[in-house]
């Protein structure tokens, strides 16, 4: 009787274990089949559109596009009578006004609560003017907009823009029409480019490579040449680590740069570049260790140029030993790494060196 009894109670605990089995087993099924749906409808959802505000190789369209969601005059909110919740601004959709971005396909906009109507209608005649062809007017009214208020997106896109276009009026051999900043000389008798350059206020570098002049002692009489009226100017933003260029308030082009470490920040203020203090490869003395640099040297630390800078107002006023100068470390190129000097890329650098005007161009150093 008892075997019968502890037979029965085994056969009703197998039974049990296979029940429970089962119910887990199922649990788990409908587990799995509730995460396939759920990824299955994760990937049927459309994506959100976002607008693009940076781009590698800004375009007229881009930058129209950038300013279109910056209209703020165009925007008007309707209030949801079914919905106690405000809804989104909506924009109401403009005419496109050149047949620049006739074809382009546009991602819906976001407003701009930062960028001025007035600086978006500047920006908006700018994308025209460059459709027309009316490259300086096109200059003049983004560089203007600069000066306005703009978020940091359309910022961005407006000197990606300006420095587009600075390949087309400045650094071409011709002269656009209406610029004031460039013009054709005519080489006179006994002209020495470098005392002719002094004249412009520009180094001679910069009109050589312009006019692709390899030998500046053989400019013949009778030569027409094209010549920029400077000087060159920087401004340096500690918090972007950039360096912006402007030639007679007009933006050129942007650099990014390294700075000074904590202990050795980099002084704010007016600089100038130094007379006579521009120079390729110099003989260095490193101050911490007393290590004495040849320009030869394969560890040489400074890059394939040199700046002197003079301070001249704010913090910077009376500094010397400071320079803009490239580096053999391009890694710190955006980062505090420096005793205080501005460090470039060595291909930025030479390019830099070939429009600061020693003893005239100034350097701006901002937070």
């Amino acid at each position: 009787m008892i075997l019968i009894v502890l037979a029965v109670a085994i056969v009703g605990l197998v039974a049990l274990n296979r029940w429970k089995k089962k119910k887990a087993e199922q649990a788990q099924l409908e587990e799995q089949s509730e995460t396939v749906t759920a990824v299955e409808t994760a990937a049927q959802t459309p994506p959100q559109n976002n607008l693009r505000t940076t781009t590698p190789d800004t375009t007229p369209e881009q930058l129209e596009l950038a300013a279109g969601s910056a209209r703020t005059d165009a925007v008007a909110v309707t209030p949801q009578p079914t919905s106690p919740t405000p809804q989104p601004a909506v924009e109401t959709p403009q005419p496109t006004p050149t047949p620049v971005v006739q074809d382009a396909v546009q991602p819906a906009p976001v407003v701009d609560t930062i960028t001025s109507p007035e600086a978006a209608a500047m920006i908006r005649q700018a994308v025209q003017d460059i459709a027309a062809g009316k490259i300086i007017a096109a200059r003049d009214q983004l560089n203007h907009a600069l000066d306005l208020n703009l978020s940091d997106a359309v910022r961005d896109e407006v000197k990606k823009q300006l420095t587009k276009l600075s390949d087309t009026w400045l650094f071409s051999k011709q002269v656009a029409v209406g610029d004031a900043m460039t013009e054709l000389y005519k080489v006179q008798p006994g002209d020495v480019l470098a005392v002719l350059c002094r004249k412009y206020k520009v180094p001679h570098e910069a009109i050589e490579r312009i006019n692709g002049i390899t030998n500046p002692e053989r400019l013949q009489a009778g030569q027409t040449i094209k010549v920029i009226r400077g000087p060159f100017n920087a401004v340096v933003s500690k918090k972007n680590f950039t360096m912006d260029i402007y030639l007679q308030g007009v933006f050129v082009k942007q650099y990014k740069v390294g700075l000074g470490k904590i202990e050795h920040d980099t002084p704010t203020g007016k600089w100038k570049a130094t007379a006579g203090g521009k120079m390729i490869k110099p003989t260095w003395t490193d101050p911490d260790s007393g290590r004495v640099y040849q320009g030869s040297d394969p560890d040489y630390p400074l890059g394939s140029r040199w700046i002197a800078l003079e301070g001249l107002e704010g913090a910077a006023k009376g500094r010397t030993g400071f320079a803009i100068h490239g580096t053999k470390e391009p890694e710190t190129i955006g980062t505090r790494a420096s005793r205080g000097c501005i460090r470039l890329f060595n291909g930025d650098v030479v390019e830099v060196y070939d429009l600061l005007e020693a003893g005239i161009s100034e350097v701006v150093v901002v937070e």
